[in-house]
Protein backbone atom coordinates (compact mmCIF):
# COMPACT_ATOMS: atom_id res chain seq x y z
CA UNK A 1 0.00 0.00 0.00
CA UNK A 2 1.32 3.72 -0.90
CA UNK A 3 2.38 5.88 1.46
CA UNK A 4 -0.77 8.30 0.12
CA UNK A 5 -3.44 5.59 0.39
CA UNK A 6 -2.39 4.96 4.01
CA UNK A 7 -2.59 8.97 4.32
CA UNK A 8 -6.04 8.54 3.25
CA UNK A 9 -7.01 6.03 5.26
CA UNK A 10 -5.71 7.89 8.06
CA UNK A 11 -7.87 10.66 7.06
CA UNK A 12 -10.80 9.04 6.44
CA UNK A 13 -10.46 7.86 10.26
CA UNK A 14 -9.46 10.57 11.83
CA UNK A 15 -12.22 13.06 10.01
CA UNK A 16 -14.56 11.80 7.83
CA UNK A 17 -17.40 9.53 9.64
CA UNK A 18 -18.30 5.84 8.22
CA UNK A 19 -22.00 6.59 8.36
CA UNK A 20 -24.38 3.69 9.08
CA UNK A 21 -28.15 4.93 8.99
CA UNK A 22 -30.58 2.80 10.15
CA UNK A 23 -33.90 3.37 8.39
CA UNK A 24 -38.10 1.80 7.80
CA UNK A 25 -40.61 3.85 7.15
CA UNK A 26 -42.32 1.04 9.32
CA UNK A 27 -42.26 1.81 12.96
CA UNK A 28 -41.94 -1.10 16.09
CA UNK A 29 -39.90 -3.08 13.65
CA UNK A 30 -36.58 -2.72 16.28
CA UNK A 31 -34.73 0.42 14.70
CA UNK A 32 -33.54 1.77 17.55
CA UNK A 33 -32.82 -1.05 19.50
CA UNK A 34 -30.38 -2.08 16.11
CA UNK A 35 -28.71 1.48 16.22
CA UNK A 36 -28.13 1.64 19.81
CA UNK A 37 -26.73 -1.76 20.36
CA UNK A 38 -25.07 -2.03 17.02
CA UNK A 39 -22.65 1.10 18.22
CA UNK A 40 -21.94 -0.82 21.65
CA UNK A 41 -20.67 -3.96 20.01
CA UNK A 42 -18.64 -2.58 17.48
CA UNK A 43 -16.86 -0.63 20.48
CA UNK A 44 -16.74 -4.11 22.01
CA UNK A 45 -15.45 -5.84 19.22
CA UNK A 46 -12.74 -2.98 18.57
CA UNK A 47 -12.18 -0.61 21.53
CA UNK A 48 -9.98 2.13 19.40
CA UNK A 49 -12.44 2.79 17.18
CA UNK A 50 -14.20 5.78 17.55
CA UNK A 51 -18.21 5.03 17.29
CA UNK A 52 -20.87 7.95 17.52
CA UNK A 53 -24.63 7.83 17.38
CA UNK A 54 -27.29 10.31 17.32
CA UNK A 55 -31.22 10.02 16.49
CA UNK A 56 -33.52 12.23 14.23
CA UNK A 57 -36.43 10.95 16.15
CA UNK A 58 -37.91 12.37 19.48
CA UNK A 59 -37.80 9.94 22.03
CA UNK A 60 -34.79 10.19 23.80
CA UNK A 61 -33.42 6.97 24.00
CA UNK A 62 -30.17 7.46 22.51
CA UNK A 63 -29.41 9.65 25.52
CA UNK A 64 -31.37 7.33 28.32
CA UNK A 65 -28.79 5.11 27.15
CA UNK A 66 -25.61 6.50 26.83
CA UNK A 67 -26.36 9.75 29.09
CA UNK A 68 -23.62 10.04 31.68
CA UNK A 69 -25.20 11.86 34.92
CA UNK A 70 -23.69 15.76 35.50
CA UNK A 71 -21.89 15.93 31.87
CA UNK A 72 -22.24 19.71 30.76
CA UNK A 73 -24.38 19.32 27.49
CA UNK A 74 -22.75 21.40 24.97
CA UNK A 75 -25.14 21.52 21.81
CA UNK A 76 -27.87 19.08 20.46
CA UNK A 77 -28.84 17.41 17.21
CA UNK A 78 -30.32 20.76 15.81
CA UNK A 79 -27.58 22.32 16.64
CA UNK A 80 -26.11 20.43 14.23
CA UNK A 81 -28.83 20.79 11.49
CA UNK A 82 -27.64 24.38 11.82
CA UNK A 83 -24.29 24.03 10.88
CA UNK A 84 -22.57 23.35 14.35
CA UNK A 85 -19.14 21.44 13.60
CA UNK A 86 -20.63 17.87 14.68
CA UNK A 87 -17.15 17.13 16.42
CA UNK A 88 -17.45 19.75 19.07
CA UNK A 89 -21.07 18.28 19.59
CA UNK A 90 -20.08 14.86 20.38
CA UNK A 91 -20.56 14.14 24.23
CA UNK A 92 -18.91 11.26 25.66
CA UNK A 93 -21.29 8.38 26.71
CA UNK A 94 -21.74 4.98 28.11
CA UNK A 95 -19.52 1.88 27.27
CA UNK A 96 -17.15 4.34 25.53
CA UNK A 97 -19.88 5.07 22.50
CA UNK A 98 -19.60 9.20 22.23
CA UNK A 99 -23.40 10.44 20.79
CA UNK A 100 -24.91 14.24 20.20
CA UNK A 101 -27.57 14.74 22.05
CA UNK A 102 -31.25 14.29 20.91
CA UNK A 103 -33.15 17.22 20.50
CA UNK A 104 -37.00 18.72 20.58
CA UNK A 105 -36.90 21.17 17.68
CA UNK A 106 -35.89 18.78 14.73
CA UNK A 107 -39.40 19.53 13.65
CA UNK A 108 -39.67 22.98 13.39
CA UNK A 109 -35.93 22.70 11.71
CA UNK A 110 -37.14 20.73 8.58
CA UNK A 111 -38.11 23.32 6.64
CA UNK A 112 -34.78 24.98 6.69
CA UNK A 113 -33.21 22.07 5.93
CA UNK A 114 -31.51 22.78 2.29
CA UNK A 115 -32.09 19.68 0.20
CA UNK A 116 -31.39 15.97 0.62
CA UNK A 117 -27.25 16.63 0.53
CA UNK A 118 -27.20 19.14 3.43
CA UNK A 119 -26.29 16.33 6.41
CA UNK A 120 -23.79 15.23 3.51
CA UNK A 121 -22.20 18.05 3.28
CA UNK A 122 -22.01 18.94 7.33
CA UNK A 123 -20.62 15.63 7.98
CA UNK A 124 -17.85 16.53 5.05
CA UNK A 125 -16.52 19.07 7.68
CA UNK A 126 -17.93 17.69 10.78
CA UNK A 127 -14.59 15.81 11.86
CA UNK A 128 -16.28 13.14 13.48
CA UNK A 129 -13.70 9.79 14.07
CA UNK A 130 -15.05 6.49 13.14
CA UNK A 131 -18.32 4.73 12.57
CA UNK A 132 -21.34 7.33 12.98
CA UNK A 133 -25.15 5.49 13.37
CA UNK A 134 -27.72 7.58 12.75
CA UNK A 135 -31.30 6.07 14.00
CA UNK A 136 -34.09 7.93 11.94
CA UNK A 137 -38.05 8.59 12.20
CA UNK A 138 -40.33 6.01 10.77
CA UNK A 139 -40.58 8.14 7.89
CA UNK A 140 -39.36 9.27 4.54
CA UNK A 141 -38.95 12.99 5.98
CA UNK A 142 -36.48 15.32 4.71
CA UNK A 143 -34.05 14.25 7.54
CA UNK A 144 -34.65 10.70 6.96
CA UNK A 145 -33.73 11.30 2.93
CA UNK A 146 -30.48 13.59 4.00
CA UNK A 147 -29.28 10.09 6.59
CA UNK A 148 -29.93 7.73 3.40
CA UNK A 149 -28.45 9.70 1.14
CA UNK A 150 -25.16 10.27 2.82
CA UNK A 151 -24.48 6.97 4.07
CA UNK A 152 -21.87 4.08 3.01
CA UNK A 153 -24.34 1.43 4.71
CA UNK A 154 -28.14 1.79 5.31
CA UNK A 155 -29.48 -1.48 7.51
CA UNK A 156 -33.33 -1.48 6.96
CA UNK A 157 -34.70 -3.82 9.38
CA UNK A 158 -38.42 -5.53 8.86
CA UNK A 159 -39.77 -7.78 10.49
CA UNK A 160 -43.02 -8.21 8.73
CA UNK A 161 -44.71 -8.67 4.92
CA UNK A 162 -46.07 -4.55 5.63
CA UNK A 163 -42.51 -3.28 6.66
CA UNK A 164 -40.72 -5.59 4.19
CA UNK A 165 -43.34 -3.60 1.43
CA UNK A 166 -42.52 -0.18 3.00
CA UNK A 167 -38.72 -0.95 1.56
CA UNK A 168 -39.89 0.08 -1.85
CA UNK A 169 -40.68 3.53 -1.64
CA UNK A 170 -36.33 3.71 -0.11
CA UNK A 171 -35.43 1.68 -3.08
CA UNK A 172 -37.37 3.64 -5.62
CA UNK A 173 -36.15 7.06 -3.47
CA UNK A 174 -32.27 5.79 -4.30
CA UNK A 175 -33.57 5.16 -8.22
CA UNK A 176 -35.31 8.29 -8.53
CA UNK A 177 -32.39 10.21 -7.47
CA UNK A 178 -29.47 8.50 -9.07
CA UNK A 179 -27.70 7.13 -6.06
CA UNK A 180 -26.18 3.38 -5.71
CA UNK A 181 -28.21 1.07 -4.34
CA UNK A 182 -25.86 -1.29 -3.25
CA UNK A 183 -25.82 0.40 -0.17
CA UNK A 184 -28.98 -1.13 0.93
CA UNK A 185 -29.21 -3.83 3.06
CA UNK A 186 -31.95 -5.50 4.82
CA UNK A 187 -32.21 -7.10 8.28
CA UNK A 188 -35.33 -9.55 9.58
CA UNK A 189 -36.07 -8.39 12.99
CA UNK A 190 -38.15 -8.89 15.99
CA UNK A 191 -38.60 -12.76 14.09
CA UNK A 192 -40.61 -15.46 16.03
CA UNK A 193 -38.47 -18.58 15.81
CA UNK A 194 -42.21 -20.34 17.48
CA UNK A 195 -43.80 -19.78 14.16
CA UNK A 196 -43.72 -22.24 11.60
CA UNK A 197 -44.77 -22.91 8.31
CA UNK A 198 -45.07 -26.26 5.97
CA UNK A 199 -43.32 -26.11 2.59
CA UNK A 200 -39.91 -24.42 1.64
CA UNK A 201 -40.48 -21.61 3.59
CA UNK A 202 -40.05 -22.78 7.18
CA UNK A 203 -39.96 -19.84 9.32
CA UNK A 204 -40.59 -15.72 9.05
CA UNK A 205 -37.09 -15.30 8.63
CA UNK A 206 -36.68 -17.43 5.32
CA UNK A 207 -39.73 -16.52 4.25
CA UNK A 208 -39.16 -12.18 4.74
CA UNK A 209 -35.63 -13.11 3.31
CA UNK A 210 -37.38 -15.43 0.08
CA UNK A 211 -39.65 -12.01 -0.48
CA UNK A 212 -36.33 -9.50 -0.38
CA UNK A 213 -34.32 -11.76 -2.73
CA UNK A 214 -37.33 -11.91 -5.40
CA UNK A 215 -37.70 -8.00 -5.51
CA UNK A 216 -34.07 -7.78 -5.93
CA UNK A 217 -33.65 -6.68 -2.19
CA UNK A 218 -29.61 -7.19 -0.69
CA UNK A 219 -30.02 -8.56 2.97
CA UNK A 220 -27.58 -9.59 5.65
CA UNK A 221 -27.21 -12.87 6.50
CA UNK A 222 -27.96 -12.99 9.54
CA UNK A 223 -31.32 -11.55 11.58
CA UNK A 224 -32.48 -10.65 15.01
CA UNK A 225 -35.00 -12.64 16.84
CA UNK A 226 -37.59 -11.63 19.16
CA UNK A 227 -36.61 -11.84 22.72
CA UNK A 228 -38.88 -11.43 25.98
CA UNK A 229 -35.27 -10.58 28.00
CA UNK A 230 -34.69 -7.93 25.28
CA UNK A 231 -37.67 -6.02 25.58
CA UNK A 232 -37.36 -5.85 29.05
CA UNK A 233 -34.20 -3.71 28.93
CA UNK A 234 -36.07 -1.14 26.93
CA UNK A 235 -39.44 -1.21 29.87
CA UNK A 236 -38.36 -1.47 33.17
CA UNK A 237 -39.29 -0.14 36.84
CA UNK A 238 -36.18 1.63 36.66
CA UNK A 239 -36.79 3.81 33.71
CA UNK A 240 -33.26 3.17 31.79
CA UNK A 241 -31.68 1.34 29.09
CA UNK A 242 -29.76 -1.17 29.82
CA UNK A 243 -27.40 -3.09 26.57
CA UNK A 244 -27.73 -6.20 25.25
CA UNK A 245 -24.00 -6.43 25.51
CA UNK A 246 -24.16 -6.48 29.11
CA UNK A 247 -27.90 -7.58 30.09
CA UNK A 248 -28.73 -10.42 27.69
CA UNK A 249 -25.18 -12.51 27.27
CA UNK A 250 -26.93 -15.29 26.99
CA UNK A 251 -29.55 -15.09 24.85
CA UNK A 252 -29.47 -15.74 20.90
CA UNK A 253 -30.14 -12.27 20.16
CA UNK A 254 -26.22 -11.63 21.65
CA UNK A 255 -24.95 -13.99 18.80
CA UNK A 256 -26.92 -12.17 16.29
CA UNK A 257 -25.85 -8.66 17.13
CA UNK A 258 -21.74 -9.78 17.00
CA UNK A 259 -22.57 -10.69 13.48
CA UNK A 260 -24.16 -7.78 12.83
CA UNK A 261 -21.66 -5.75 14.12
CA UNK A 262 -18.46 -7.96 12.33
CA UNK A 263 -19.94 -7.49 9.19
CA UNK A 264 -20.45 -3.73 9.40
CA UNK A 265 -16.68 -3.44 10.98
CA UNK A 266 -15.55 -5.55 8.18
CA UNK A 267 -17.40 -3.32 5.50
CA UNK A 268 -15.77 -0.54 7.75
CA UNK A 269 -12.17 -1.87 7.18
CA UNK A 270 -12.82 -2.30 3.79
CA UNK A 271 -14.13 1.23 2.80
CA UNK A 272 -10.77 3.99 3.39
CA UNK A 273 -12.83 6.35 1.15
CA UNK A 274 -16.19 6.74 3.55
CA UNK A 275 -18.69 8.79 1.09
CA UNK A 276 -18.14 11.68 3.81
CA UNK A 277 -14.49 12.03 2.28
CA UNK A 278 -15.62 12.20 -1.10
CA UNK A 279 -18.07 14.67 -0.63
CA UNK A 280 -15.48 16.68 0.67
CA UNK A 281 -13.39 16.11 -2.52
CA UNK A 282 -15.94 16.88 -4.62
CA UNK A 283 -16.56 20.05 -2.66
CA UNK A 284 -13.32 20.94 -2.83
CA UNK A 285 -13.13 20.10 -6.90
CA UNK A 286 -16.27 22.53 -6.98
CA UNK A 287 -14.65 25.81 -4.91
CA UNK A 288 -11.74 25.38 -7.21
CA UNK A 289 -13.93 25.54 -10.39
CA UNK A 290 -16.10 28.14 -8.81
CA UNK A 291 -13.16 29.91 -7.78
CA UNK A 292 -11.80 29.94 -11.16
CA UNK A 293 -15.06 30.54 -13.31
CA UNK A 294 -15.18 33.89 -10.65
CA UNK A 295 -12.11 34.52 -11.26
CA UNK A 296 -12.44 34.21 -14.99
CA UNK A 297 -15.75 36.77 -14.72
CA UNK A 298 -13.63 39.68 -12.78
CA UNK A 299 -10.89 39.53 -15.54
CA UNK A 300 -13.13 40.27 -18.24
CA UNK A 301 -14.85 43.18 -16.71
CA UNK A 302 -14.80 46.82 -16.74
CA UNK A 303 -13.52 47.96 -13.37
CA UNK A 304 -14.55 51.83 -13.38
CA UNK A 305 -18.16 53.02 -13.57
CA UNK A 306 -18.81 54.22 -17.38
CA UNK A 307 -20.40 57.58 -16.04
CA UNK A 308 -18.40 58.89 -13.67
CA UNK A 309 -15.18 56.84 -14.63
CA UNK A 310 -14.81 55.85 -10.68
CA UNK A 311 -12.90 52.76 -9.91
CA UNK A 312 -15.35 50.14 -8.52
CA UNK A 313 -13.54 47.33 -8.71
CA UNK A 314 -11.20 46.11 -7.04
CA UNK A 315 -12.22 48.01 -4.05
CA UNK A 316 -15.29 47.63 -2.48
CA UNK A 317 -16.26 51.13 -2.23
CA UNK A 318 -19.81 50.65 -1.28
CA UNK A 319 -21.44 52.49 -3.96
CA UNK A 320 -21.66 50.03 -6.91
CA UNK A 321 -25.00 49.21 -7.09
CA UNK A 322 -26.00 47.47 -10.34
CA UNK A 323 -24.47 45.28 -12.60
CA UNK A 324 -24.36 45.26 -16.50
CA UNK A 325 -23.63 42.53 -19.00
CA UNK A 326 -24.82 42.21 -22.74
CA UNK A 327 -26.58 39.13 -24.27
CA UNK A 328 -23.53 38.25 -26.11
CA UNK A 329 -21.42 38.64 -22.48
CA UNK A 330 -19.11 40.80 -24.51
CA UNK A 331 -19.35 43.45 -21.66
CA UNK A 332 -19.84 43.54 -18.50
CA UNK A 333 -19.47 45.69 -14.97
CA UNK A 334 -20.42 47.52 -12.48
CA UNK A 335 -22.58 50.88 -12.66
CA UNK A 336 -22.04 53.38 -9.84
CA UNK A 337 -25.77 53.64 -8.00
CA UNK A 338 -26.36 57.02 -8.43
CA UNK A 339 -24.74 57.57 -11.68
CA UNK A 340 -27.28 54.36 -13.34
CA UNK A 341 -30.23 56.09 -11.01
CA UNK A 342 -29.81 59.52 -13.01
CA UNK A 343 -29.46 58.20 -16.39
CA UNK A 344 -33.11 56.10 -16.00
CA UNK A 345 -34.41 59.97 -13.70
CA UNK A 346 -33.54 61.89 -16.73
CA UNK A 347 -33.74 59.23 -20.02
CA UNK A 348 -36.48 57.28 -19.21
CA UNK A 349 -38.97 58.17 -16.82
CA UNK A 350 -38.80 62.28 -17.43
CA UNK A 351 -38.66 63.13 -13.85
CA UNK A 352 -35.26 65.12 -14.28
CA UNK A 353 -31.96 65.19 -12.87
CA UNK A 354 -31.06 66.26 -9.39
CA UNK A 355 -34.06 65.33 -7.84
CA UNK A 356 -34.16 65.66 -3.63
CA UNK A 357 -33.03 62.63 -2.27
CA UNK A 358 -35.84 63.65 0.33
CA UNK A 359 -38.83 63.84 -2.31
CA UNK A 360 -40.98 60.79 -1.71
CA UNK A 361 -40.66 60.53 -5.85
CA UNK A 362 -36.79 59.64 -5.53
CA UNK A 363 -38.14 57.03 -2.70
CA UNK A 364 -40.89 55.71 -4.89
CA UNK A 365 -38.53 55.95 -7.70
CA UNK A 366 -35.28 53.66 -5.47
CA UNK A 367 -37.72 51.04 -4.46
CA UNK A 368 -38.96 50.14 -7.69
CA UNK A 369 -35.45 50.26 -9.33
CA UNK A 370 -34.15 47.75 -6.74
CA UNK A 371 -36.92 45.15 -7.17
CA UNK A 372 -36.58 45.29 -11.36
CA UNK A 373 -34.24 44.64 -14.22
CA UNK A 374 -33.47 46.48 -16.97
CA UNK A 375 -33.03 46.02 -20.51
CA UNK A 376 -31.95 48.22 -23.51
CA UNK A 377 -31.65 46.75 -26.84
CA UNK A 378 -30.94 49.44 -30.23
CA UNK A 379 -33.22 48.62 -33.05
CA UNK A 380 -32.51 50.54 -36.64
CA UNK A 381 -35.98 52.69 -37.46
CA UNK A 382 -36.75 54.34 -41.28
CA UNK A 383 -34.07 57.59 -40.09
CA UNK A 384 -32.29 56.71 -36.36
CA UNK A 385 -31.81 54.07 -34.32
CA UNK A 386 -33.94 53.75 -31.19
CA UNK A 387 -33.43 52.18 -27.94
CA UNK A 388 -36.30 49.95 -26.88
CA UNK A 389 -35.95 49.65 -23.03
CA UNK A 390 -37.80 47.31 -20.96
CA UNK A 391 -38.02 46.56 -17.18
CA UNK A 392 -38.46 42.71 -15.84
CA UNK A 393 -39.38 41.62 -11.99
CA UNK A 394 -36.96 39.39 -10.44
CA UNK A 395 -38.64 35.98 -11.84
CA UNK A 396 -38.18 37.69 -15.62
CA UNK A 397 -41.90 38.83 -16.15
CA UNK A 398 -41.86 41.88 -18.68
CA UNK A 399 -43.87 44.99 -16.33
CA UNK A 400 -42.56 48.02 -19.19
CA UNK A 401 -41.31 48.40 -22.64
CA UNK A 402 -40.98 51.84 -24.26
CA UNK A 403 -38.97 53.37 -27.25
CA UNK A 404 -36.48 55.69 -26.81
CA UNK A 405 -34.64 57.72 -30.03
CA UNK A 406 -30.64 57.14 -29.64
CA UNK A 407 -29.31 60.38 -29.21
CA UNK A 408 -25.43 62.27 -28.70
CA UNK A 409 -26.67 64.69 -27.12
CA UNK A 410 -29.31 65.21 -24.19
CA UNK A 411 -31.00 68.38 -24.95
CA UNK A 412 -30.58 68.04 -28.77
CA UNK A 413 -27.73 68.77 -31.39
CA UNK A 414 -26.59 71.86 -29.79
CA UNK A 415 -26.42 70.36 -26.50
CA UNK A 416 -22.20 69.84 -25.04
CA UNK A 417 -24.13 67.66 -22.39
CA UNK A 418 -24.08 63.79 -23.25
CA UNK A 419 -26.82 61.29 -22.98
CA UNK A 420 -26.53 58.87 -19.98
CA UNK A 421 -28.40 56.70 -22.47
CA UNK A 422 -26.27 57.06 -25.54
CA UNK A 423 -22.94 56.46 -23.50
CA UNK A 424 -24.70 53.52 -21.62
CA UNK A 425 -25.31 51.72 -25.05
CA UNK A 426 -22.80 52.76 -27.30
CA UNK A 427 -20.20 51.84 -24.59
CA UNK A 428 -21.37 48.17 -24.06
CA UNK A 429 -22.90 46.86 -27.14
CA UNK A 430 -20.54 46.40 -29.57
CA UNK A 431 -22.79 44.78 -32.11
CA UNK A 432 -24.32 48.48 -33.54
CA UNK A 433 -24.34 46.91 -37.56
CA UNK A 434 -26.78 44.67 -36.70
CA UNK A 435 -29.38 46.40 -34.19
CA UNK A 436 -31.68 43.72 -32.91
CA UNK A 437 -29.28 41.26 -32.10
CA UNK A 438 -28.05 42.61 -28.70
CA UNK A 439 -29.32 43.68 -25.84
CA UNK A 440 -27.98 44.96 -22.35
CA UNK A 441 -29.00 43.98 -19.16
CA UNK A 442 -28.68 46.06 -16.39
CA UNK A 443 -29.08 44.12 -12.99
CA UNK A 444 -29.25 45.38 -9.14
CA UNK A 445 -27.07 43.99 -6.38
CA UNK A 446 -25.89 44.30 -2.89
CA UNK A 447 -23.90 47.72 -2.81
CA UNK A 448 -22.61 46.15 0.27
CA UNK A 449 -20.51 43.66 -1.46
CA UNK A 450 -21.66 44.13 -5.41
CA UNK A 451 -19.38 40.86 -6.57
CA UNK A 452 -21.59 38.90 -4.93
CA UNK A 453 -23.63 38.43 -7.86
CA UNK A 454 -20.28 36.67 -9.42
CA UNK A 455 -20.17 33.73 -7.23
CA UNK A 456 -21.02 30.78 -8.94
CA UNK A 457 -24.64 30.69 -7.15
CA UNK A 458 -25.60 33.97 -7.18
CA UNK A 459 -24.34 33.89 -10.95
CA UNK A 460 -26.22 31.00 -11.86
CA UNK A 461 -29.49 32.65 -11.02
CA UNK A 462 -28.40 35.60 -12.74
CA UNK A 463 -27.74 33.14 -16.21
CA UNK A 464 -31.12 31.80 -15.57
CA UNK A 465 -32.89 35.36 -15.97
CA UNK A 466 -30.87 36.45 -18.76
CA UNK A 467 -32.25 33.43 -20.48
CA UNK A 468 -35.51 33.84 -19.99
CA UNK A 469 -35.20 37.56 -20.95
CA UNK A 470 -33.62 36.59 -23.72
CA UNK A 471 -36.15 34.29 -24.62
CA UNK A 472 -39.11 37.06 -24.59
CA UNK A 473 -36.63 39.51 -26.76
CA UNK A 474 -36.50 36.90 -29.59
CA UNK A 475 -40.13 35.68 -29.18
Amino acid sequence: MTAAAINIIIAAMTDYPYLVTISSEKGGVGKTTLATNLAIFLKALNENLPVSILSFDNHFTVDRMFEIKGQPLKGDVADFLRGAPGGELLHTGQYGVSYIPSSKALSDLKHSVQGPLMLARFLASAQIPGVLIIDTRPDLDILTQNALFAADRVIIPVKDMASLENCRNIFELFEKKGFDKKSLSLIPCLIDSRIKFDGPFQDQRSLLKAYAINRGYRCLDTYISKSPKVESLATNPSGKVYPILTHARNTEVYGQFTQVARTVLADFRASPSPRALLFRQWLASEEERNNASFSARQEGMRQDCLFCKRPLLPETSGTAGFYFESSDGAACGFLEDHCFSEVLLASIFNLGKGLSPDDPKRHMFNDATRGSSFVFRPLRNASETMVEFSRFDREGMQLLKKLYPLREHEGGILSRERSGLFTLVTETIADHAQPGNTFLLVHPVNPERPEGILVEENYREFAKLKKRIAAQMEA
